[in-house]
């Protein structure tokens, strides 16, 4: 298997930020004291999942289970950060907390992290929940991978739930339990090992399929040996269909077996970065990697009930391909030393720079402890070192002469035509930048000095949104036509692409 590692004169390290690790949250919840002591309202574990929403420097992170590995009645929560990042100022890179929301279930329950507080099946009924992977939707709401099951949920720019996602029965445990030794074998012989369940999550840049990639070899794949130590080495990434709901397996081999993954994110629709480590923090930090995978060549696995421990794959199966993007434990990028955390496990693609380079952060866990940081860095990525990447598109509502139910116009007249650009959650319509909206290939234009584009509670629900006018007489429309296709791009260059309804006169 060949790696190499990109120059280091295309990937540089542009800095780092901290937030204290006692800091708040301010988020009232009872109660007010954890079990191990540590405050319902301690900001930190956020390192464990971190996604831009494509909408000016903010960003969403979900901490995960909370401290004390899931002994405390911790309430799972989800937060918007407003991160900076900028080479030439004083404080290259700053982060600070916008907002913060609990976590709860359809009828507005909140889930928790404590291990013990799964139900018979341990099933997505339960309130249990361990967030370890976080990706924003095109449509304002976002995703979540949950290790305890694995389970995958669609929550709400308010934090509720809005549907259960299937995850094949193969990745589950039959019987769960409150502690990690209740759920390994013999006590389970297939699914998740205890604590390495879908560690990352990703989404494709159109934001049609989901990628959960599990932290260890499941069980029935030889992940664990006799005396339940780790010894697999072939990962399973799961990519969900969510029109189809369809899914289909990869295989992902470590590079030792005791590593363990712990971030996906999406390059393109079949490249992805994968963060893969080691448990060790400080000096003893040995093995902290991002990897570049291709699934391209790889098989489908999802009808092998079982891989291997080591050596080759099953005849006809091919693994996915990876490459040594960076080594965070490079000498160039000096990170390395007594302070080097052990939990790197969160990556998100921040907005471009000036000068064209990609910019991806890096976020650590740390674990709620009073004592240590939240830790972001941030690198610049050289388009030589990643070409192709594709942003994640934004894809918000519209309406097509919104007022008018049968969305009508008249091209061949030059008449004016209006677009109702939808905000929805996460997703604010007034980032969107006005001079680059072209309906159906025709840009915005001011009529009667009113100017292209109004901010605009269109739908009445308290959220603005953009009422554009747009020049008829360049709309690509023939008679006939029943879709119309929205273009344009947020102010911070996130890519947006909507259909609406029309009918053309």
């Amino acid at each position: 298997m060949l790696h190499v590692a990109f120059s280091f004169s295309l990937i540089r390290l542009l800095g780092s930020t901290q937030i204290p690790g006692d800091a708040s949250d301010g988020l009232t919840l009872a109660p007010v004291v954890l079990e191990d002591g540590t405050p319902m309202d301690r900001l930190g574990g956020f390192g464990s999942a971190l996604t831009y929403t494509g909408i000016g420097s903010l960003y969403l992170a979900t901490p995960d289970r909370g401290p004390a590995d899931g002994a405390t009645s911790w309430r799972d929560r989800a937060y918007l950060l407003d991160v900076r990042v900028d080479p030439g100022a004083a404080v290259p890179v700053s982060m600070t907390l916008v907002d913060v929301v609990p976590l709860v279930d359809e009828d507005g329950q909140g889930f928790v992290g404590s291990a013990s507080a799964f139900d018979a099946s341990g099933s997505p009924s339960s309130s249990r929940l361990d967030p370890e992977g976080v990706r924003v939707s095109p449509h304002g709401t976002f995703y979540i991978s949950d290790e305890y099951g694995p389970y995958l949920y669609e929550i709400d720019a308010w934090g509720q739930r809005l549907r259960v996602l299937p995850v094949p029965d193969a990745f589950l445990v039959t019987h769960a339990g409150a502690t990690v030794e209740a759920e390994l074998p013999p006590g389970n012989a297939s699914g998740r090992q205890a604590n390495r369940g879908m560690e990352g999550l990703a989404i494709s840049p159109d934001g049609t399929k989901l990628y959960g990639i599990m932290q260890s070899a499941l069980i029935q794949d030889h992940g664990l040996d006799a005396a339940n130590k780790r010894k697999g080495v072939y990962n399973r990434i799961l990519e969900l269909d969510l029109a189809t709901l369809v899914t289909r397996e990869y295989v992902y081999p470590l590079e030792k077996a005791k590593n363990g993954v712990n971030e996906i994110l999406a390059v393109d629709d079949h490249r992805f970065l994968v963060l893969e480590r080691d448990g060790d923090g400080g000096t003893a930090a040995a093995f902290k990697r991002i990897y570049l995978v291709d699934l391209s060549g790889a098989s489908d696995v999802s009808g092998v009930a079982a891989l291997p421990q080591t050596g080759a794959l099953p005849a006809g199966v091919t693994a996915a391909a990876k490459t040594l993007f960076i080594d965070l434990l490079d000498p160039a990028f000096g990170l390395a030393g007594a302070r080097f955390p052990e939990k790197i496990e969160g990556l998100s693609w921040a907005p471009d720079l000036a000068d064209g380079r990609h910019v991806l952060l890096v976020s650590v866990d740390n674990d709620l402890i009073a004592t240590t940081p939240s830790t972001l860095y941030a690198f610049a990525i050289d388009p030589a070192a990643l070409p192709g990447l594709e942003p994640q598109v934004l894809s918000p509502a519209i309406d097509v002469q919104p007022g008018d139910r049968r969305h009508r116009v008249w091209p061949r007249f030059h008449l004016p035509a209006a677009v109702g650009i939808l905000s929805a959650g996460l997703l604010d319509a007034t980032a969107i930048d006005p001079g680059s909206v072209r309906l159906a290939g025709a840009p915005v234009r001011s009529f009667f000095g009113i100017p292209a584009c109004l901010p605009w509670d269109l739908d009445r629900d308290g959220d603005t949104d953009l009422y554009c006018f747009v020049d008829g007489g360049a709309l690509q429309l023939h008679p006939g036509d029943t879709r119309a296709t929205l273009e344009a791009s947020t102010t911070t260059g996130t890519p947006v692409r909507s259909q609406g309804a029309v009918s053309v006169r």
